[in-house]
C-alpha cells in the first residue's frame, strides 16, 4: 500500500522533479561560483594588503638608514670643523 502510493506520487511529480532537480543543480553551481569568486577576492585582497604593507615596511626602513647617515654624516662634519 505505501509503496504503491509512494510510486504513484513520484511518477505523478517525475516532470516536477526533473525541474527542481535543474533548478536545485543551477543554483548550487551558482553559489559555489559565488564562492570562488568571493574567495578569489579576499585572496588577492589580502595579497595586495600584504605587498602594501612590505612596501611600506621598506620605504620606512629606507628611510631611517638615510636619515641615521646623514645624521652621521653631520656629526662627522661638524667634529672635524670644531676640531679644526
Amino acid at each position: 500500500m505505501s509503496s504503491s502510493s509512494s510510486s504513484s506520487s513520484s511518477g505523478g511529480g517525475g516532470g516536477g522533479g526533473s525541474y527542481v532537480a535543474v533548478v536545485v543543480v543551477v543554483v548550487i553551481v551558482v553559489v559555489e561560483i559565488i564562492i570562488i569568486i568571493i574567495v578569489v577576492v579576499v585572496v588577492v585582497v589580502v595579497v595586495v594588503v600584504v605587498v602594501v604593507v612590505v612596501v611600506v615596511v621598506v620605504i620606512v626602513v629606507v628611510v631611517v638608514v638615510v636619515v641615521v647617515v646623514v645624521a652621521v654624516v653631520v656629526v662627522a662634519v661638524v667634529v672635524v670643523v670644531v676640531v679644526m
